[in-house]
């Protein structure tokens, strides 16, 4: 039977949209991982629906960032880092810059890699429970993370941008389903949600969650990952409201599931929080109350977010040294390849030793701490400048780039605070 009209437009423009999604996509992938999961779920099960309003305004930060980093990488045709590198003529500014960028983005993704790993393993831990093969050993802790290291290594070593990309829009999508409907099986009381949503309050003690929660959304390495991602997809100027669509709807969407995530926590666990220490007890926890399907999206959207960010924060890490150095932006350039190598490599052996580098991640907060205001301070300057013509900076896109600049301040004091004392 042949197929109708209707039908064929709608698969028309659902194609046009799936080939307009990817790099923020890639963004919403970096940025919900079991480091977001955790912190959101803590944040529920201690806070209830309070806190939901940082993540709505961690959001609105981020898509101000990632839309200015998205443009300047498609008019430039270049990343971030290759943009830094034009403007800072200035060899030892240059030299602070790649140090921060080497200290924040390479070592500190390389110390979170491993809890990327480690995350994907324990929701991968609920289908696995009978392999085993699998289980922990006296070599190995976790050798599940070996596994889906080695997943993510082929397809970055595929060199093809469009296979990750692709991969990770499919994993995006089964990480929102699964949240949204272990969100849905929870059956939260949406009168304090919206509650949540639409008043700004900090309970007693969640002042440093509040700061958590806007952390791990608004972070440096996206900025790279997404101007050179965009410069890749979109060649020229005119494909600017291509490269903002797939924003308006990838990174809301990233924003949905931390939102769903604290929710979860807060409907099945607020005021009994004790138990809870993490995304993994909170997955275990929900079937006795919600029964095996809970259980079964909460472990998937886990695993899904931990593999994702084992994915993006290799690509991260390579865009930004690259850029800075001077060497192609090519998932096939020997350079590039070395660095997203040595990040998974780094995050493998943490994970599946059960190694707890806590020294490096203190240095990485640090680092990450002046590196967030240093590179908003840079996005700022670069979509100001005159060889974007039309397309620099309004006074409005100013000022909000203004007032995100002052929240990379506060929190990198916040970062640096908390690694020190």
């Amino acid at each position: 039977m042949a197929e109708s009209d209707d039908g064929l437009h709608i698969r028309g423009r659902l194609s046009r949209l799936a080939n307009n999604i990817g790099p923020g996509a890639l963004v919403a992938a970096a940025f919900i991982g079991p480091g977001t999961v955790v912190t959101a779920s803590l944040a529920g099960a201690n806070y209830g629906y309070a806190l939901l309003w940082a993540l709505l305004f961690s959001l609105l930060a981020t898509l101000i960032l990632q839309e200015m980093a998205a443009r300047l990488g498609v008019v430039t045709q270049q990343g971030l880092g290759e943009n830094i590198r034009s403007m800072v003529s200035n060899r030892w500014l240059r030299f602070g810059c790649l140090s921060l960028v080497l200290a924040a983005v390479v070592v500190g993704n390389g110390a979170y890699q491993g809890g990327n790993l480690t995350g994907a393993s324990l929701g991968a831990a609920y289908w696995t429970q009978h392999w085993p093969w699998l289980a922990p050993n006296d070599t190995l802790s976790n050798p599940l993370a070996l596994v889906i290291g080695g997943i993510a290594f082929l397809l970055l070593v595929s060199g093809s941008y469009r296979v990750v990309e692709r991969v990770l829009i499919v994993l995006v999508v089964a990480m929102s389903a699964a949240f949204i409907v272990t969100f849905v099986l929870t059956e939260p009381d949406w009168q304090a949600l919206l509650t949540g949503l639409s008043l700004p309050t900090i309970p007693t003690g969640a002042a440093l969650t509040v700061v958590a929660l806007i952390g791990t959304t608004v972070v440096p390495y996206n900025l790279f990952l997404h101007a050179s991602t965009a410069a890749t997809k979109w060649r020229r100027p005119a494909q600017l409201a291509q490269a903002r669509r797939d924003l308006y709807i990838s990174i809301p969407l990233g924003g949905l599931i931390s939102m769903a995530v604290l929710a979860t926590a807060a409907s099945a666990y607020f005021g009994h929080a004790a138990s809870i220490h993490g995304a993994a007890d909170l997955a275990l926890s929900l079937q006795p109350l919600f029964g095996d399907t809970a259980t079964l999206m909460m472990s998937l959207g886990l695993f899904a977010a931990g593999i994702t960010s084992a994915l993006t924060a290799p690509l991260a890490s390579a865009y930004a040294l690259s850029g800075i150095l001077g060497y192609p932006a090519d998932l096939r350039h020997p350079a590039f390849k070395a660095t997203w190598m040595v990040i998974l490599a780094v995050g493998m052996l943490v994970a599946s030793l059960g190694l707890e580098p806590v020294s490096l991640i203190l240095f990485a907060q640090v680092a990450n701490g002046l590196l967030l205001p240093v590179i908003c301070a840079f996005l700022l300057r670069a979509v100001n400048h005159p060889r974007l013509g039309e397309h620099v900076n309004s006074r409005w896109q100013n000022l909000l780039g203004g007032a995100v600049l002052l929240l990379s301040i506060g929190l990198g004091a916040r970062s640096l605070f908390s690694a020190l004392f």
